[in-house]
């Protein structure tokens, strides 16, 4: 089931990290403490445009009392950020979700972290935990410009010898073959960035079979195998059976039928809109679980997958 629980906050600071990306401290309108939550997990943010973005927590899981997330400013997008850096102001308050986590640090003898632009933010809370609890790791962050990337300062307190920070305009593209070999074949891999940068990373590691773990921005291509055929969604609560036409999604059905179901991207994402699934094999086609995930067939984007079977039944 779908966590509609929305949490009211207060913006208790804001600032200009880098070039059009504004950093937010948010704090429990109540003063009470935020709900837990742990590094790679993201958040729902209500613009007062009407649209839901979700933005990576950045800060410190420890500090249960606020939430930091960094927002870029993407004036071809369809204004969600553009109201935050424009709208928002200290003392202002907004809705968010519950944290969710579908990019969560697993344990390695050794990590990468390959970070393109804004992707630096979901990363930051996992090189800290994993350098307190004393594991290797390094980081390779580019950016367009040393001015457009964020929290440059912070990450130089690590050392250059774990960090490289790699402005194109000065350094070209992240060399990840050198990147790989210097991380050595144990090493867990997580990238989070552009599309260009995550298929490439994809590549190099399939090539090695290197463990990696994504989080992606837009949706990656998926190869469908058969053409859509029309199949029927039963909602377990209540036994109802729905019809999904070709050319028209689970989420959009269920909707159009009064079924209350989350969603946000809809683009198979951001993970808003995940539902458990009872019986029957989703058909794929989201950015979000994992290879194993998706196997287990216990669990759908229905934003943008739709069915092998007939009916599948939604835990809704």
């Amino acid at each position: 089931m779908n966590d509609s629980t929305e949490l009211q906050v207060v913006v208790a600071g804001r600032k200009m990290i880098a070039l059009d990306v504004v950093e937010f401290e948010l704090r429990a309108a109540g003063g009470e403490e935020l709900p837990l939550w742990e590094p790679g997990a993201h958040i729902d943010v209500s613009t007062g445009t009407g649209i839901v973005r979700q933005y990576s927590l950045c800060g410190d899981p420890r500090d249960h009392t606020c939430y930091r997330i960094a927002v870029l400013r993407d004036a071809g997008g369809r204004g969600g950020s553009v109201w935050l850096h424009e709208r928002l102001r200290e003392g202002d308050r907004i809705g968010i979700s519950n944290p969710r986590n579908h990019f969560p640090l697993r344990l390695a003898p050794r990590y990468l972290f390959l970070a393109g632009g804004i992707g630096i933010t979901p990363l930051l809370p996992m090189f800290r935990q994993v350098s307190d609890g004393g594991a290797r790791w390094s980081l390779y962050y580019g950016g367009r410009t040393r001015a457009s990337m964020s929290y440059g300062d912070e990450l130089r307190e690590f050392g250059g010898s774990r960090v490289r920070l790699l402005p194109f305009d000065e350094c070209g593209l992240i060399d990840l073959d050198s990147a790989l070999d210097e991380a050595g074949p144990q090493a867990h891999v997580y990238c989070c960035g552009p599309e260009p940068l995550i298929r490439a990373a994809e590549e190099a590691c399939t090539r090695r079979g290197i463990p990696l773990r994504t989080e992606r921005f837009s949706p990656k291509h998926v190869e469908t195998p058969r053409a859509d055929t029309p199949f029927t969604v039963r909602i377990a609560s209540t036994g109802a059976d729905l019809v999904v036409p070709v050319g028209r999604s689970i989420v959009d059905v269920l909707i159009e039928a009064g079924v209350d179901i989350l969603t946000s991207c809809e683009e198979g994402t951001c993970g808003t809109c995940e539902t458990a699934v009872l019986a029957g094999r989703p058909d794929h086609r989201d950015s979000v679980l994992t290879e194993e995930e998706q196997a287990a067939s216990d669990r759908i984007l229905p934003c943008v997958s739709r069915s092998y079977t007939s009916p599948l039944v939604l835990d809704l």
